[in-house]
C-alpha cells in the first residue's frame, strides 16, 4: 500500500513535538512493507505541482491512503483530492485549541476561530488519530464528526541510549552542582514556565530548562520576560544539540505544564530513568500512576514538597526512575508500528464502507 505520510512546513517543525512524533512514526514504519511518500506533490512542491497541473500532468502523486499531520492549507488540498478520488484520509490531531493556547502571542485569543476550523477539517477525515483519551474527549466536545482512534506518540528508546555517559560533560558545560531540577522542551507559557520559575525562587537548588525559546515579537510576554531576566538559580539553555545531555545532567524532571496531549518529553525523561514531577492532569493520570512512576501535584506547595522529598531521598528517585523506565518502554516503536498499521486498515475499511453506500 502506498501511504502519503505528510507533514507540511516540515523544516520549520523539526524542533517541535509534532515534528518529533512524525519522525517516530516514520522510524517505526521503516521496516514495514508499506511504501511511504512524504510529499503529495508532483515535482516535490506545491508550486511545481501547480505547473504540472497546468500542463495536464496532475498536481498530486499517486497514493492509496493519505495520513496528514498539520492542519494547514496543504492538508486541506490533500483532503479535497482524497475525497474526489475515493482515497482514505487520516488526519492526525497533534493540534487542538487547548494546547495551542499559551504558545505564542495571540494564540489564546485565536482559540475560538481555531476550534471551528479544526472541527471542520478533522471532520473531513475517514479516521482521526490523537495521542490520548483526554485529547479524544476534547475533540468530541468541538464537536468533530469523524471516528477517533488513539495512538501513542511513542518514544525513541534507541536514540536516548548512552545518555548517562554525558552527565559530567553537560553538568560542567552549564556549571551545575548538587540536585538539579530540570525541564526539557520548547519554552512556552502553557508548559508552566511561570510555575517553574516561582518554584525556583522558593528554593536554593539549581533549575534548568533545556530547550529553545523565542524572544521575538511573536513570543508570549511571559516567556520574553522570564528568559530575559530569570531568577538567579534558573538557566534557560536554548537549543541543545544532543538531547541526551539534558536528561543526563538533571536529577528531578519537573514539568508543571497546564495542557498536554501526551507529552513526548515526559516519556523521554522516563525512558532515561528520571524521577518525574508533573501537574495532576487527566492526560497524565491516563498514562502514569502517582507514587509508582511519577509524583503528581496540583498546588505550588505540593510541587515544592515533591521536589524536596526527591532531592533528599536518592533511593526514592531511583525507585521512581526504574518504574518510569518500565512505563516508557511500553511506548516503544513496536507499539507505534502496530497501532499505525491497525489505523491504516481501519481507515481503508471505513472508506470502503462509506463509498459502497454512496
Amino acid at each position: 500500500m502506498r501511504v502519503l505520510h505528510y507533514l507540511e512546513l516540515r523544516d520549520r517543525l523539526q524542533r517541535s513535538g509534532i515534528g518529533t512524533a512524525v519522525r517516530h512514526q516514520r522510524a517505526a514504519l521503516a521496516d514495514s512493507p508499506l511504501w511511504l511518500s512524504t510529499s503529495p506533490w508532483r515535482g516535490g512542491g506545491p508550486l511545481t505541482a501547480i505547473y504540472k497541473r497546468a500542463i495536464g500532468d496532475g498536481a498530486f502523486r499517486e497514493f492509496d491512503l493519505a495520513h496528514c499531520h498539520l492542519p494547514g492549507p496543504g492538508t486541506v488540498a490533500v483532503a479535497e483530492h482524497a475525497r474526489r478520488n475515493d482515497i482514505p484520509l487520516i488526519a492526525h490531531a497533534h493540534v487542538t485549541r487547548e494546547d495551542f493556547a499559551g504558545s505564542f502571542r495571540g494564540s489564546t485569543a485565536a482559540g475560538p476561530l481555531l476550534q471551528r476550523y479544526l472541527a471542520w477539517l478533522y471532520s473531513r477525515a475517514d479516521l482521526l488519530l490523537c495521542p490520548s483519551e483526554y485529547t479524544r474527549s476534547v475533540l468530541q466536545s468541538y464537536p468533530v464528526d469523524a471516528p477517533i482512534r488513539t495512538i501513542t506518540n511513542g518514544v525513541d528508546l534507541a536514540a536516548l541510549a548512552g545518555h548517562g555517559a554525558l552527565r559530567r560533560t553537560y553538568r560542567r558545560r552549564f556549571g551545575l552542582d548538587g540536585v538539579v531540577v530540570y525541564a526539557v522542551g520548547n519554552v512556552f507559557e502553557r508548559k508552566g514556565v511561570g510555575t517553574f520559575c516561582r518554584l525556583a525562587r522558593r528554593s536554593d537548588r539549581e533549575f534548568v530548562w533545556f530547550g529553545p525559546y523565542d524572544d521575538g515579537p511573536h513570543a508570549s510576554p511571559t516567556v520574553r520576560r522570564l528568559t530575559a531576566n530569570p531568577p538567579e538559580n534558573v538557566t534557560f539553555t536554548g537549543w541543545i544539540e544532543d538531547i541526551r545531555g539534558a536528561y543526563a545532567a538533571g536529577d528531578v524532571f519537573c514539568l508543571p505544564t497546564r495542557v498536554e496531549n501526551q507529552g513526548i518529553a515526559v516519556l523521554e525523561a522516563m525512558a532515561c530513568g528520571a524521577a518525574v514531577v508533573l501537574r495532576r492532569l487527566p492526560v497524565f493520570e491516563e498514562f502514569y500512576t502517582h507514587g509508582e512512576d511519577c509524583l503528581l501535584c496540583e498546588t505550588l506547595s505540593e510541587f515544592e514538597a515533591a521536589i524536596e522529598r526527591l532531592a533528599a531521598n536518592p533511593g526514592l528517585r531511583r525507585r521512581l526512575g526504574e518504574r518510569a523506565a518500565e512505563t516508557a518502554r511500553e511506548h516503544g516503536f513496536d507499539r507505534v508500528r502496530r497501532e499505525l498499521e491497525a489505523a491504516y486498515e481501519e481507515a481503508r475499511e471505513r472508506a470502503a464502507d462509506e463509498h459502497a453506500t454512496d
